[in-house]
């Protein structure tokens, strides 16, 4: 029998204290833990850190609340446009509360949503999502808002012609096929239809946006014309027009979501037949402007003494 290697005898005892130290140092360590990095804190932030919240988020947070006030409707696609406009709203003015409210026919109807705000302390601005003075506005609003006399609130004043109206308008012209040629074309003109109302100060209204959208379209005649309440129809304005030589008739659609009337004015389309202007980008920074008229103008907290 050989004798035993001195050096591997050596070299396996060396081993073996290594090994043993390196496990005791083990222990001390927690198996899945790391030092973190630099690019790890910033995208994965300690729980414990609070969020840093900008001075515009933090007015928006204390401003009133804005409340759209649409119409309402039977349509299913009419609650979930407005919707889609007041989240653009939002993303104009993060942290500012926005709700939607209806006058008839939908949830959340509007004296339920006050209501709401006045037992929150909050105060609120309503912005009508309608286009012009009617009964709506001047009567059903402001008699929402007496009921709780509890809640300082102010009605805005409608959507109206303002130059953000008219560039939805006339971009959705343009998305169902109005090209810039048919604003200067001799056989080429518009029927803008909207709700109507027997107020004259409505007509008036429209007959304003009808001239601005007209300028805005390079001088095509635009006829404004009502589904309801009102004359002309959109089939008498465009008869009305086609007695001018004007047989390529768009219908510009002077609402805010699908539903029944805008859905008549289109079927009274001879040639295209604009969309709503349901979340265009335009309508929602009009919708904010409306908003910021009242609130700078007149401070809520002092709307309970007007």
């Amino acid at each position: 029998m050989t004798e035993p290697d001195s050096t591997f005898d050596s070299a396996a005892e060396l081993l073996g204290r290594i090994t043993e130290q390196l496990g005791i140092q083990l222990g001390h360590v927690h198996p899945y833990a790391r030092r973190p990095r630099k690019h790890d804190e910033e995208a994965h932030p300690p729980m414990n850190v609070p969020t840093l919240v900008t001075p515009a988020v933090a007015r928006a947070a204390t401003a009133p609340t804005l409340v759209a006030v649409g119409h309402g409707s039977r349509d299913p696609r009419a609650r979930a446009t407005l919707n889609r406009l007041l989240d653009r709203v939002r993303e104009l003015r993060p942290g500012l509360d926005v709700r939607l409210a209806h006058i008839e026919l939908n949830a959340p109807l509007l004296d339920t949503t006050l209501a709401e705000l006045a037992a929150e302390g909050r105060d609120a601005v309503l912005v009508p999502l309608l286009f012009a003075p009617g009964y709506h506005v001047t009567h059903d609003l402001p008699a929402a808002v007496a009921a709780v006399p509890a809640l300082r609130a102010r009605v805005a004043e409608p959507l109206g012609a303002h130059p953000l109206l008219v560039e939805a308008l006339a971009d959705r012209l343009a998305q169902a096929g109005w090209t810039p040629e048919d604003g200067t074309s001799r056989a080429a003109g518009v029927v803008l239809a909207s709700a109507g109302s027997r107020d004259p100060r409505s007509g008036a209204e429209i007959r304003r946006i009808a001239a601005l959208l007209g300028e805005r379209l390079g001088g095509a005649p635009v006829v404004p014309a009502y589904v309801s309440a009102a004359t002309p129809t959109v089939a008498e304005a465009v008869r009305t027009l086609a007695a001018r030589g004007r047989h390529r008739v768009a219908v510009a659609s002077c609402f805010t979501a699908p539903g029944l009337f805008a859905t008549r004015a289109a079927a009274d389309a001879p040639w295209i037949a604009a969309a709503p202007l349901g979340a265009h980008p335009a309508l929602a920074r009009l919708v904010l402007h409306r908003y910021e008229r009242v609130r700078t103008t007149l401070p809520v907290r002092e709307l309970a003494a007007v």
